[in-house]
């Protein structure tokens, strides 16, 4: 009895509903070791949409539990910057209300199965959008990314990408929502299958290794090199002496290919794309190249290029005729040649760019950090070709969270996926441990290798399992030595039609708000 009355207290108490609900998404979440709340943490939300609330009410009530989720996740990002971490905290919970306002609407509509239905698409559709490059873009919480410490369990990834882990979540939650509010034995049966039969089904896709000498060798170097000191006290000779004395702990003549971390050659007005053999700040990263004929470096690199004409893009030079882009870009060097460049094209909202319609508080964002210019981005996701059998999916900083954009290359060409980051700036937070945990996902989505060289930490190699099979601990110097089979990639149905179940999700959606409009319109026309 003392518990049904403390049940019956919190269901009537919305306010103590949003918060269970918000910590646990926290709880939940990657670095936790307890995942499976994520499938109950959703449950006092379907709670509160179905109170007596007016619908200002529920939003306020979402919009709480959506913000603690928000703030005890990624609080880290104000070490990077204030500004971008208290707009993605607002906004990002903002606009994480969005499906569920929509369902509050259509619901009352709807038969109740539909109405759930409705909930999962207009999730998804959410998911979605935010996945694409419109400014704002901050898809960290993905809900299908808080299986990224539990690979073992979302093998069936490489068919649906992370949209099948969110769509499970969400059909979980409803499950046991429907268990607690119309208890009968046999609606146990549905979330226990749920949950189980995914977990059995990834379980058999694991494959059992046999060691494998045979393939490309690769050098991953981390200089651990503080970013905050990189940037506001530039001693570009220091910093490369320190990455080729840490890359000479392991390459040897039968290296193929190094990497280097995100911004690892940094220049405080970038370097020249069309003279990096004729800059003698690099003279000592030619010569070491030459010392070993074989192998290629990919690097991170702060870049630039002039134009007598100017581009879509360029911004003039004070009193000249010519204009520049700048560049957070990579390359690939051999020699003394650049074979190849990649700039990033995914850019950090607030930190690296400011989007059109929030020009109005540029001076705000820079005052705090952040920048309304940003850098140029690259368009097409065009794969580097190494001399070794290896073909780079490049990723430079956070892109590597976005499992659409990183497939595209892999259906183009690419077979194995090239990360480079310098996740420092959050400093020892669980940023860069769930940074380095999606990495994870990106493997499995499209069985591929992931190379994983940051700055401070975590870099690593991963299998196309999931499975990590080497790392450097955060905050330490040194260099990984890895051989990765030659073997050509063979798509995923992932990697063949990225992101199809968030287009599904899209025309159920679409369906059912058509649907909701007939039945108000045939309601208004029965009175």
């Amino acid at each position: 009895m003392v518990n049904n009355k403390a049940a019956q207290y919190i269901l009537n108490r919305p306010l103590l509903l949003s918060i269970l609900s918000g910590l646990l998404l926290f709880a939940a979440w990657p670095m936790s070791v307890a995942t499976p709340l994520i499938f109950i943490a959703f449950v006092p939300i379907l709670h509160i949409a179905n109170l007596p609330l007016s619908r200002f009410s529920f939003f306020l009530y979402l919009y709480i539990a959506l913000l603690i989720w928000n703030v005890s996740t990624t609080w880290w990002i104000w070490y990077a910057s204030p500004a971008g971490a208290i707009g993605a905290f607002v906004a990002n919970s903002l606009l994480m209300c969005m499906p569920w306002l929509l369902y509050k609407l259509v619901k009352h509509k709807l038969p109740t199965h539909l109405a759930y239905v409705a909930l999962i698409a207009f999730w998804l559709c959410w998911e979605y959008f935010h996945l694409h490059d419109w400014g704002l873009s901050w898809p960290w919480l993905t809900v299908g990314n808080v299986f990224a410490t539990h690979t073992n369990w979302v093998q069936w990834y490489q068919y649906t990408g992370v949209s099948g882990g969110t769509l499970w979540v969400l059909l979980v939650n409803v499950f046991v929502y429907n268990l607690i509010t119309q208890y009968k034995i046999y609606k146990l049966i549905a979330p226990i299958l749920a949950i189980i039969i995914p977990i059995i089904v990834s379980f058999s896709a694991l494959p059992i290794f046999s060691k494998n000498s045979n393939g490309t060798q690769v050098v991953i170097c981390q200089p651990n090199i503080d970013p905050y000191t990189k940037v506001n006290n530039t001693n570009t000779a220091s910093q490369i002496s320190t990455l080729l004395n840490t890359s000479r702990l392991q390459v040897d003549s039968n290296t193929q290919l190094l990497l280097w971390p995100e911004t690892a050659l940094y220049s405080q007005f970038g370097f020249n794309e069309s003279k990096l053999n004729q800059n003698a700040e690099l003279d000592s990263v030619f010569l070491f190249l030459q010392q070993y004929p074989k192998l290629q470096l990919f690097t991170g690199i702060e870049s630039m290029q002039y134009f007598n004409t100017p581009t879509q893009y360029s911004k003039q030079l004070t009193s000249s005729t010519i204009s520049y882009e700048s560049y957070n870009g990579s390359v690939l060097l051999q020699g003394n040649q650049a074979k190849a460049f990649y700039h990033k094209s995914m850019l950090v909202p607030g930190v690296e760019t400011l989007p059109s319609f929030l020009n109005f508080m540029g001076k705000w964002f820079e005052d705090l950090g952040g920048t309304t210019n940003g850098y140029v981005k690259q368009i097409n996701r065009t794969p580097i070709v190494t001399n070794s059998n290896i073909v780079l999916a490049p990723s430079i900083c956070y892109e590597s969270i976005y499992g659409g954009f990183m497939s595209k290359y892999i259906h183009n060409g690419a077979t194995v996926i090239a990360i480079i980051t310098n996740d420092g700036w959050w400093r020892n937070t669980p940023g860069h441990q769930q940074h380095f945990a999606y990495a994870k996902l990106r493997a499995i989505e499209n069985k591929c290798y992931v190379l994983r060289s940051a700055n401070t930490g975590i870099s690593g190699v991963i299998n196309p399992y999931g499975q990590v099979l080497q790392t450097l601990p955060y905050n330490t110097n040194g260099a990984i030595k890895a051989t990765i089979p030659i073997s050509n990639v063979n798509h995923t149905l992932y990697t063949k039609y990225p992101d199809w179940l968030y287009k599904l999700a899209v025309v159920v959606a679409l369906f059912i708000l058509l649907f909701y409009l007939y039945a108000k319109i045939f309601a208004k026309a029965k009175k």
